[in-house]
């Protein structure tokens, strides 16, 4: 009886010891990392990440891929996912539904104008001339979560090239939302975050802008290999490419260069200089953005070889931050998170000389021949107000005046665009929001935000263009997906690769998970492990 309670005494003994020694080597999943680097990269796709693998060094994609847990079929709860709502639904946890940033632009039903997401007059740039704050994102963020559980004690910052993803991946509580102002080429943020740069900010502008570089600057291939490796199937051979930055849009084009990328790594350098992230007993967040978009937003075709040289770059950038980060708290002490925004730049080419069917739908026609079917059967009056990328916003006051139902309006007005050429379906707001549930119909409503969205939703026939003289939109209508993954890498996380297709809204709850704090407000899927 008793060598039977010893043998029992000593296995207990082993095991908790095992534990203890597993936890101080970082590995059981119950450390809490002392920094969370949170990375976005707008356009990164599955199929050129591993195109261009046999280019890249063993520090960054591969590091990720070999040593992180992989979920390789990732996708957002929405349709049509651009920078800004992609951005802000990694952050929430939220589609654009629940969170309000439904794009980059929408309609301001009070001055008929297109808004920019972020637009804010209220407050004034720091560093640029853009009034800019995160007042149209509706729901908490991961780094706002983070500062009420730490009682404003953990660090905050979003670093991105652009401004949209920089506000809303920090969120409304961060210390700073830090992006490259495109008229300077200088970092820059909002007095809604500081009232002035942070000084460790303003000091890499005085050493290192970009401003005091561009001249001398040239983008060329990153080393022979590159460029004269080929992918895509042009039907030609590319020349080595040679691009200097000049003229009045010499640092937007920096923005998407492969120059960016490291630009980026820099300033999230001279954060860990300037600031005490990852040096205190609290966990500290990052968000970090960065590009893997075409040149000029060019299509491939025109630019490939610069594409490559993007994602080469790219994944020397990621090695650079995981270096830099894992230097200061040291390895397994960050936790690495990185997704992609889940849409690429169009192709243009012409479909209709491969007889593929396509077409012309023109927004500012369909609107005014909609109204002229409204006019016809309620009388004088301009029933609709505006239209922005494939929304049309009805004239509401209108509709009252005339005591009108509004649900009646939109069921004749659903009626009479199934009728025009081009248009695959339409959804209205009143079955967008009472309508009967589908898995397809999901993903739309995910999209849809009463605060912001227009009343009408066209779906455009993929292959035809979707063009607003108004608005000087030209879309390509596609309904392609586009693949790519979520890593998680650090932390003692186990490497594994995961087929399951699992959505990027499982980011925030999983993050908030790992750091012990309540997921975002409004988040209401499960973490993924």
């Amino acid at each position: 009886m008793n060598s039977g309670k010893n043998h029992f005494l000593l296995s207990l003994l082993a095991a908790l010891t095992a534990l203890g020694t597993a936890e101080a080597a970082g590995t059981s999943g119950n450390t809490v990392p002392k920094v969370v680097v949170n990375i976005l990269i707008d356009q990164l796709r599955t199929d050129y990440l591993n195109a261009f693998m046999p280019l890249y060094g063993n520090e960054g994609f591969r590091r990720l891929m070999e040593d992180g847990r992989v979920y390789s079929q990732a996708e957002y709860p929405m349709i049509k996912p651009d920078r800004a709502s992609a951005t802000a639904t990694v952050a929430t946890g939220a589609p654009p539904s629940g969170h309000g940033i439904i794009a980059q632009k929408w309609m301001d039903r009070s001055t008929l104008r297109p808004m920019f997401c972020v637009d804010d007059p209220a407050y004034q740039g720091v560093g640029t001339t853009d009034g800019t704050s995160p007042r149209h994102l509706g729901l908490s963020t991961m780094g706002d979560e983070l500062k009420v559980a730490t009682e404003g004690k953990a660090a905050v910052y979003g670093i991105a090239p652009f401004r949209e993803a920089a506000v809303f991946s920090a969120g409304h509580a961060a210390d700073a939302a830090l992006w490259i102002d495109e008229q300077t080429g200088l970092w820059c943020t909002s007095n809604y975050y500081t009232p002035t740069l942070p000084t460790w900010v303003s000091t890499y502008n005085e050493r290192f802008g970009i401003d005091k570089r561009l001249k001398a600057t040239v983008w060329q291939p990153s080393s022979e290999l590159v460029g004269n490796f080929s992918y895509f199937l042009s039907g030609e051979q590319h020349a080595p490419f040679k691009h200097k930055f000049k003229g009045d849009d010499r640092f937007s084009s920096y923005l998407t260069s492969g120059f960016v990328n490291q630009e980026v790594v820099e300033m999230v350098k001279a954060c860990l200089r300037g600031t005490a992230v990852g040096m205190d007993a609290f966990t500290d967040y990052m968000a970090v953005t960065f590009y893997a978009g075409n040149f000029k937003h060019q299509p491939t075709d025109i630019a490939p070889i610069e594409l490559q040289d993007i994602y080469v770059r790219l994944d020397g950038a990621v090695a650079d931050l995981i270096s830099a980060i894992e230097h200061r708290v040291g390895h397994n002490n960050a936790l690495f998170v990185l997704t992609s925004t889940g849409y690429a730049d169009e192709e243009t080419a012409d479909l209709s000389k491969y007889r593929i069917p396509s077409g012309t739908f023109d927004m500012q026609r369909a609107t005014a021949l909609l109204n002229m079917y409204l006019v016809a059967l309620h009388g004088q009056g301009q029933f609709v107000e505006t239209c922005i990328g494939n929304q049309i916003y009805l004239n509401h006051r209108l509709i009252e005046q005339k005591q009108l139902r509004m649900n009646h309006i939109l069921e004749q007005t659903q009626e009479f665009l199934l009728t025009l050429s081009g248009v695959k379906d339409v959804y209205t707001s009143q079955r967008l929001m009472q309508g009967a549930w589908t898995p397809g119909i999901s993903r739309i409503r995910s999209a849809y935000n009463p605060r912001f969205s227009g009343d009408i939703m066209i779906e455009v026939t993929p292959g035809w263009r979707c063009v607003n003289e108004l608005t000087k939109e030209n879309r390509l209508s596609r309904e392609s997906y586009i693949s790519f993954p979520i890593i998680f890498y650090g932390a003692g996380i186990a490497p594994s690769i995961v087929e399951t297709p699992v959505s990027v809204d499982r980011i925030a709850p999983t993050i908030s998970k790992s750091i012990r704090i309540r997921a975002p407000n409004a988040c209401g899927t499960a973490p993924l492990f």
